[in-house]
C-alpha cells in the first residue's frame, strides 16, 4: 500500500526510526512529528510551546485522509511547526495514552474517535481537540488551518484560559476511568441485569443491539449465551443466536474469505466499515464455537471455520507463531471497500451464466448496489437461503449449492489477484493471547489438531519474545512490515497483556499438560498483582504503578481502573476471571479474595453499562456459581467419547481436563487438582474415566457415556 511504503526523497522527521506501522507511514511528512516520550515533551517545556497530538491508527481511514489533506500540506506543516510540538502516537502501540485523551476530548467536544486531534499545554494536558478536522472549513467544522492559528493565539494571549480548561478536563480524564462504587451486592440477580440492559436493545429482526451504526459485542454475547442456557432466559439464547446467525450472513461478515469487518453503518449488517481487526475475530470465533458447542448447528461451525481459514490465509505467521494486528479497509484513499466489493459486470467477467444465476440472488449481486460512492458496487451478503434460491431458479437443492461453491471459488480467486489491502503486521501481546485461548476452544470444540498446534506455537513465542520470565510483560512482542521483527520500542504491558496472557497460559496447560505454562500463569498472576493491584482501594489500574525510573507523561499521571468493554474485554473483569480460575487449580484463597475485591468496586454503578460490561457478568457469574471441574483420564475412543460428553455445551464455571494415565502424578499437576485426582483409586480394567468435582466435592469416578451424563445432570 503506497502510503505506508513511500520511501521518497524527502527529509524524514523523527519518525524515521519509529517501529509502528502508523508512525512509520508518517516519516516523510513535513511536519517535524515526535514520537510519544521524554524528549518531545523536554523541547515543548524548554520552548514553552504548546503540543498537537495526532492519535491514530493504520487502519484509520479518515487517518489517512487527515494526512493527506493537512499533514501532508507544506503550508499547514510551516504553521505547527512554528507554534507547535507534533506528537503522533498510533493507539494500538498506546493504548494506554489513547483510552486517556479520548475521555479529555469526548469531555471537550462531546465524541472521540479517530484520527483524534489534541491541544496540550508543554506538560501535557489539553485544553482543547477533536477529532477529524478538514483541511479547510466544510461539513459544519471549522478548517485545520484556522484552528490551528486560533489554538496557538489562545496560547499566547490567553493562557489562563487555557491552563483552566486543562485542569478541568483532567478531573474530567480521572473521573472517566474511575468508576468505582461499592454499593450493592455480588448476586446473581445483578448479572441478570445487565443480561436485561442488552435484551432491551436487542433487534429482533435483524440481530444486533439497537440502530445503526452496530458494532458486535462478543462479551455480552457470551454472557446472553451463559445465563440462556444456565438460567433458561430464552430471550437472551435468542439474542446470542439470533444475533450470530444475521451477522455471518450480513456484508460485515466476508462472504468469500470469511472474518468480520470492524462494524456495520446500517442496522441490517449490510454496509460495514471495511478495516479487519484481530481482537474482533478471535472474540467472535470464540463466540461461534460456543454456539455450535451448545447448539451442534452447522452453520455455526462452518463460521467458526471459515473465520480460521480466513486468520490462517491472511492474519497468521504460521512458521513462527503469532496473530497480525489488523487489515487495512482500502488500498488508498480514493475507495471504500473496493477490494471486497463486486459490480455486476465484475462478477459477470468470472462467472458463467448458471453461476451468475444463483450468485446474484444467493449474494444479492444487482446493478444497483450498497456504495454511496460507487453505487455498482455490491457488499456481498446473503440475502436468500440456498433453497430459496433454488426455488426462485428452479435447480434443485443440489446444483444450487454446487454453482454456488464454484462461484466462490472464482470470486475468491479474482479477488485475491487484487491489489490487496495494508497488513499490519505487529504482534501485540494482549491480542495474540486472546488469539491462543480462541484457538485453542476451538480445537476442543472442533476437535481440530491444526488450531492447537498453531496457538501452542504462538503461546511459546509470546512467552519468549514479550516475557523476561519474571516481572516484565512487553505491550508488543514483534513490530512487522518494514521495522522488521525486532522490537525496538519496549512498550510496557498494561493490565489487558497481563491478564490475557494469564488466561491464554492457563488454556495452553489444559491443552497440552505442559506445567510451564501453569508455571508462567501464576508468576504472570503475581507480577499482575504487584504491578496493577490497588491494595488500599481495590481493583486494578490499566497501567502499572510506580514503574522504576519512569515519571508518568500527561494525562498518565490519571489513574484508570477499566470496567468497560470497548471493545475488548475490559481490564478488571479480565483480572478478575484469570484469577478465579487460578484459584481453582492452585487453591490459593487470596486470589479469589482479589478478584472479589476487584468486582466489589464496581458492584454499584455495572448495571448502567449494560452492552459494555459483558466481562463483568462473565467475572461475576464465574465468582458466584460453583467450578465444576470434569477431569477425563484415559485415551483411545472411550476417553474421547467422554471428553465430547463432557464438552457439550458452553458453560462459564465449566472446566474439562484431560490427562493421559502417565500425567496423573502429582509434579504434573496444579496443586489443587493434584490433591483431588491423585487420590483416586485408580481404576483396573478401564480405558477411562471421568471424574466431577463441583465446588471441593468431588463424585465418585463414572466410566461410560451414560454414567457421566446421568452426572452432569
Amino acid at each position: 500500500m503506497d502510503e505506508h511504503q513511500s520511501s521518497t526523497a524527502e527529509a524524514l522527521n523523527q519518525l524515521q526510526s519509529a517501529s509502528s506501522s502508523y508512525l512509520r507511514s508518517a516519516r516523510h511528512q513535513p511536519v517535524n512529528w515526535h514520537s510519544w516520550g521524554e524528549a518531545a515533551f523536554a523541547r515543548a517545556q524548554a520552548e514553552n510551546k504548546p503540543m498537537l497530538l495526532d492519535i491514530g491508527a493504520v487502519w484509520c481511514h479518515w487517518c489517512h485522509v487527515m494526512d493527506r489533506e493537512s499533514y501532508e500540506d507544506p503550508e499547514l506543516a510551516r504553521i505547527i511547526n512554528d507554534h507547535f510540538i507534533a506528537v503522533k502516537v498510533d493507539r494500538d502501540e498506546r493504548p494506554d495514552v489513547d483510552c486517556r485523551y479520548q475521555a479529555a476530548i469526548s469531555a471537550i467536544s462531546g465524541q472521540g474517535g479517530w484520527p483524534l486531534t489534541a491541544f496540550l499545554t508543554p506538560d501535557g494536558r489539553p485544553y482543547f481537540g477533536g477529532t477529524y478536522f478538514p483541511r479547510d472549513d466544510r461539513y459544519g467544522r471549522p478548517g485545520f488551518g484556522r484552528v490551528l492559528l486560533t489554538m496557538a493565539q489562545v496560547w499566547r494571549e490567553r493562557r489562563d484560559e487555557a491552563l483552566e480548561s486543562a485542569a478541568s478536563v483532567m478531573g474530567a480524564i480521572e473521573h472517566n476511568g474511575s468508576f468505582s462504587a461499592r454499593s450493592g451486592d455480588l448476586t446473581l440477580a445483578l448479572v441478570d441485569k445487565i443480561a436485561a440492559s442488552a435484551v432491551s436493545q436487542f433487534d429482533p429482526r435483524h440481530g444486533g443491539f439497537g440502530s445503526q451504526p452496530k458494532f458486535p459485542h462478543p462479551a455480552i454475547l457470551d454472557l446472553l449465551l451463559e445465563v440462556g442456557l444456565g438460567r433458561g432466559n430464552k430471550q437472551a439464547e435468542q439474542a446470542f443466536t439470533v444475533t450470530l446467525q444475521q451477522m455471518a450472513r450480513g456484508g460485515v461478515y466476508d462472504q468469500l474469505a470469511g472474518g468480520f469487518h470492524r462494524y456495520s453503518v446500517d442496522e441490517r449488517w449490510v454496509v460495514p466499515h471495511f478495516e479487519k481487526m484481530i481482537y474482533d475475530n478471535t472474540e467472535l470465533l470464540r463466540n461461534y464455537v460456543h454456539a455450535y458447542q451448545s447448539f451442534v448447528r452447522d452453520d455455526f461451525r462452518r463460521t467458526a471455520e471459515e473465520i480460521m481459514g480466513w486468520l490462517d490465509a491472511v492474519m497468521t505467521d504460521r512458521k513462527r507463531g503469532g496473530f497480525f494486528a489488523s487489515q487495512d479497509a482500502d488500498i488508498n484513499l480514493d475507495d471504500d471497500g473496493d477490494y471486497f466489493t463486486w459490480t455486476l459486470d465484475e462478477a459477470r467477467a468470472e462467472l458463467d451464466a448458471d453461476e451468475l444465476a444463483v450468485a446474484s440472488r444467493y449474494w444479492d449481486i444487482g446493478e444497483l448496489g450498497d456504495m454511496h460512492h460507487n453505487p455498482a458496487k455490491n457488499v456481498l451478503h446473503r440475502k436468500l437461503t440456498i433453497d430459496e434460491v433454488a426455488a426462485q431458479t428452479g435447480r434443485s437443492v443440489e446444483e444450487t449449492r454446487r454453482l454456488i461453491a464454484s462461484a466462490h471459488q472464482k470470486l475468491l480467486a479474482a479477488r485475491i489477484a487484487r491489489p490487496t489491502p495494508f497488513i499490519d503486521t505487529t504482534l501485540y501481546t494482549s491480542w495474540n493471547a486472546m488469539g491462543v485461548t480462541a484457538y485453542l476452544e476451538a480445537a476442543r470444540v472442533l476437535r481440530a489438531d491444526g488450531p492447537r498446534e498453531f496457538a501452542l506455537l504462538t503461546l511459546d513465542r509470546l512467552l519468549a519474545e514479550a516475557w523476561d520470565g519474571a516481572e516484565t510483560l512487553h505491550h508488543v512482542m514483534a513490530y512487522g512490515n518494514e521495522a522488521g521483527a525486532k522490537l525496538v520500542d519496549k512498550v510496557p504491558g498494561n493490565l489487558d497483556d497481563y491478564a490475557m496472557t494469564v488466561h491464554a497460559c492457563i488454556d495452553g496447560w489444559i491443552s497440552s499438560c505442559e506445567m510451564r505454562f501453569y508455571r508462567a500463569a501464576r508468576k504472570l498472576a503475581e507480577a499482575m498483582i504487584s504491578k496493577f493491584y490497588d491494595r488500599t482501594a481495590g481493583a486494578f489500574f490499566d497501567i502499572a504503578m510506580n514503574l522504576p525510573g519512569a515519571t508518568p507523561l500527561g494525562a498518565l499521571t490519571a489513574r484508570r481502573k477499566p470496567l468497560q468493554d470497548s471493545p475488548t474485554p475490559a481490564g478488571n473483569p479480565t483480572a478478575a476471571s484469570a484469577l478465579l480460575r487460578l484459584e481453582e487449580l492452585s487453591g490459593r484463597k487470596e486470589y479469589r479474595e482479589m478478584a472479589e475485591d476487584a468486582l466489589e468496586s464496581f458492584a454499584g454503578i455495572v448495571e448502567h453499562f449494560g452492552l459494555y460490561a459483558g466481562s463483568y457478568g462473565i467475572a461475576l457469574e464465574r465468582l458466584l456459581l460453583d467450578p465444576m471441574q470434569i477431569v477425563i483420564a484415559g485415551q483411545g475412543p472411550e476417553a474421547d467419547q467422554l471428553e465430547a460428553l463432557a464438552m457439550a455445551r458452553f458453560a462459564v464455571n465449566k472446566t474439562v481436563i484431560r490427562l493421559r494415565p502417565g500425567q496423573i502424578v502429582a509434579s504434573n499437576l496444579p496443586e489443587a487438582l493434584a490433591e483431588t485426582v491423585v487420590q483416586v483409586p485408580k481404576p483396573e480394567g478401564k480405558p477411562a474415566w471421568a471424574l466431577i468435582c463441583r465446588g471441593r466435592t468431588c463424585m465418585p469416578p463414572v466410566f461410560d457415556a451414560e454414567g457421566l451424563l446421568h452426572a452432569l445432570e
